[in-house]
């Protein structure tokens, strides 16, 4: 289905954020894009602001065109061009910090332990050994976690190479 939309006089892909670099910002960008051993993406978007560069040193090329130079989107050079505009360039070219820690880890070195000494113990009255089910259930019963799931237990198991049969 095609829709007619009114003209507005703009094109549909405007340039909403101008990239104008000074001297040092250039100088700067040509030596992370030159010099020494960066990630992929910071290489990448260094050249990019320097093509994007509508100033008096800039080669003052289109986002189509340099998309199409280094192989990425025009949308994410839009969205480098805002960062760049509103953060600066070392918010641009840099990974964002997380704001949010990573999650502790729930079943670690401590966990393993009694899991290991549960599972070298005789099997409980009336089974022939432990099995992954039950060794989850005895965990939880000792209040060693408040809750486990038996693939836990098993990936726990195989990492330690043990072997319950």
């Amino acid at each position: 289905m095609c829709y007619n939309r009114p003209k507005t006089g703009e094109d549909d892909m405007a340039p909403r954020y101008r990239v104008t670099l000074t001297k040092e910002e250039r100088e700067q960008l040509e030596a992370i894009s030159t010099k020494g051993k960066r990630a992929a993406r910071t290489v990448l978007y260094a050249r990019a602001l320097l093509l994007l560069d509508a100033g008096e040193h800039g080669p003052k090329w289109i986002v189509a065109k340099v998309a199409e130079a280094l192989g990425t989107t025009p949308r994410s050079l839009e969205h480098l061009k805002r960062r760049f505009v509103e953060d600066g360039l070392s918010a641009a070219i840099e990974r964002k910090r997380r704001v949010k820690p990573p999650r502790e880890i729930q079943f670690g070195g401590e966990f393993e332990a009694h899991l290991l000494a549960l599972a070298c113990s005789e099997a409980p009255a009336g089974k022939k050994r432990w099995t992954v089910r039950l060794l989850a259930e005895k965990m939880i019963e000792l209040k060693i976690v408040t809750t486990v799931s038996p693939m836990t237990v098993c990936n726990r198991l195989k990492k330690m190479n043990l072997n319950l049969t």
